[in-house]
Formats: C-alpha cells, sequence, structure tokens
C-alpha cells in the first residue's frame, strides 16, 4: 500500500532566540528564529524531496502564527498543527559560546506544546506516514505525554518506522529520573534511534560510546542506530556492522542549533531510500558522510528550520573537503 506521507513527526516547534550582536546600547540582540527539533527535521527532510507533516500545537499568538507561516512555507502539512487560546507558544533563549555550543533558557511553564491533547491527534497523519519520529520534549507533561504515546501505539498499528531521538534538554524535567523513564520507553518502541554522546552517558553512565551503545542494543534490540559524537563525527551501529565516518570541521560555525535535527532528516532519508533491511558497510559510511556533511553546513547559519542546506549543496561541499 502506497502512504502519503515520508515522515510524519510529532512534538515541539517553538521559537529559538539565538543571539545576534548588540544593540548600540551595548544590550544583547537576541533574533526570533523558528524552531524545534521534529519540526527541524522536517524542513531538512523537505529539501531532500521528501513528503511530510507535523503534529504539534503552538499558541493562537504572534508567535505561533509566525511559526505556522514559516513551517508552512517549507512545504510541511501543518494539518495536524493545533493552536491554544490560553497558553502562550513556548519560547527558547539560546546563548551561544565561543566554541558554537549552546545553553537554553525556556519559557515554557506551561508552554503551549505541551498542551497537545489525545483527542487533538490527527490520526489519519499517522496512518499515512511511512516513518513516525518523536522525541522526549513531547513527553515531559502528562497530557502531551499521553498523545505522544497514543501516536506510537498508531504508528506501531499501521506498521510505520519508528525514528527516535532523546533530545535531552535537562531543565524542561522536573525530575531527570523521568527523563530517563522516558527515553527508556522511546527506545523500547523504536526502530531507528539518534543519540548523543551525552545522551549516552546519561542513560548507561558510560562515556566510552561503543560500551554505552553496546549496554542500549543488549537491552532495547533496536535494529539501527546512530550515535553523534560533536565535532568529533558519528558511528552507526546495524547487525554485527560498526562503522564511523569523521566530522567536517567547520571554521564558520557560528552556532550549533539544529546539527542534530539536520543530521537525523538526512539518516531517515537515507532509510527511506534504501529500506532498513540488507544495508552494508559502504551504505552507511555513505550515509554518515552526507549527514555529517549537511550537520557541519546548518552550523554556519543562524537557526535551522528555515535555512536548511539543498541536497547539491552537500554533495558539492564534500567533494571540496575531499580536494
Amino acid at each position: 500500500m502506497t502512504k502519503k506521507y515520508d515522515v510524519v513527526a510529532l512534538g515541539e516547534l517553538l521559537i529559538d532566540f539565538t543571539m545576534n550582536g548588540e544593540s548600540g546600547q551595548g544590550n544583547p540582540v537576541f533574533e526570533a528564529n523558528p524552531g524545534g527539533a521534529p519540526c527541524n527535521v522536517l524542513a531538512m527532510l523537505q529539501k531532500l524531496g521528501k513528503n511530510t507533516a507535523f503534529i504539534g500545537k503552538v499558541g493562537n499568538d504572534m508567535f505561533g502564527k509566525m511559526l505556522e507561516e514559516k513551517a508552512g512555507s517549507t512545504g510541511i502539512d501543518l494539518k495536524g498543527l493545533k493552536k491554544d487560546e490560553e497558553v502562550h507558544t513556548t519560547l527558547a533563549f539560546v546563548q551561544t559560546f565561543a566554541d558554537g555550543d549552546r545553553d537554553f533558557s525556556f519559557y515554557r511553564n506551561p508552554g503551549a506544546d505541551m498542551m497537545l491533547r489525545e483527542d487533538e491527534i490527527e490520526e489519519e497523519l499517522i496512518r499515512e506516514t511511512k516513518i513516525f519520529h518523536f522525541g522526549t520534549l513531547s513527553m515531559t507533561d502528562p497530557v502531551v505525554e499521553k498523545a505522544t504515546k497514543k501516536a506510537i501505539v498508531i504508528a506501531k498499528e499501521n506498521g510505520c518506522i519508528l525514528s527516535f531521538d532523546p533530545n535531552l534538554r535537562p531543565p524542561l524535567w522536573s525530575c531527570l529520573d523521568k527523563a530517563k523513564e522516558m527515553i527508556a520507553y522511546g527506545m523500547s518502541v523504536c526502530d531507528i534511534l539518534k543519540i548523543s554522546d551525552n545522551e549516552i552517558e546519561f542513560m548507561t553512565g558510560k562515556t566510552d560510546i561503543d560500551e554505552g551503545i553496546k549496554e542500549i542494543r543488549e537491552q532495547y534490540k533496536i535494529p539501527l542506530i546512530f550515535a553523534t559524537l560533536g565535532k568529533d563525527g558519528s558511528r552507526a551501529y546495524y547487525r554485527d556492522i560498526q562503522v564511523e565516518a569523521a566530522g567536517f570541521a567547520n571554521p564558520d560555525t557560528i552556532e550549533t542549533t539544529g546539527a542534530g535535527d539536520t543530521f537525523c532528516a538526512c539518516e531517515l532519508n537515507y532509510v527511506l531510500e534504501h529500506g532498513l533491511e540488507g544495508l552494508t558497510q559502504e551504505n552507511l559510511k555513505e550515509l554518515l558522510t552526507f549527514a555529517n556533511a549537511a550537520a557541519s553546513m546548518i552550523t554556519t547559519r543562524k537557526g535551522a528550520l528555515c535555512v536548511m542546506p539543498e541536497k547539491d549543496e552537500i554533495l558539492s561541499f564534500i567533494e571540496e573537503r575531499k580536494a
């Protein structure tokens, strides 16, 4: 049966206020960039020619309307986007350090993305997708946790591939034990896991990436796992195959917002084009190289959702680095 969508994602759509210099009075200036990990993933997939849809909630306010306009302009189907009349759109202020790394201050107590209810899930979107993608920010509150789990059940019942990115943000959890519980839940249901080095340590207590992934694989039997290592690149674990690809250090990096989401979109795109069965070492190396390059490119741009790179740009970037 042919499905209408390649990827449907559920989660947060928010404003990332990123630092953009100082005013004439010496005050920090912040630029309002559309963001939210699941929608960033979908925006990159749209650039790669895929058909996507989003399920989530924003406030019926100026920021919610801006997000609807900006996300819609990327081609993402927003039938599943709801608006809250009482709770405002979630805001995140991003402090960027000299090496491009970030610190987040969230205005989300509550935020509209937390208000998505079970009965607001557009079930048809999930039934009509090949891959269903989710993270943990949609499980930080009981209301949206129920909605997320309902969506996962629907995805499983309809034979979707489940993709999970923990996207751990400690300040958003009332208790880190709850964060561990929800990440463990996500890993127990997913077919594809994208997890960062700090999240591996958080879940296993191991600083050795391979040891941490071994523990996760033994416990959860996830078919395909990607470990992202920041500027050091990434690794893929599939059956008895382990592949590593170096990162693309970029002297033009200004911030790392969206790098993991861009990587995630690229690995999902590869799975859509090649399937989950019979992947080879060469396949995984090609996948990681492309995803690392795309992630490197997004670090040179402010924001992510509206400035994702084109496929040809990424391929040219890889060729330039070979020279």
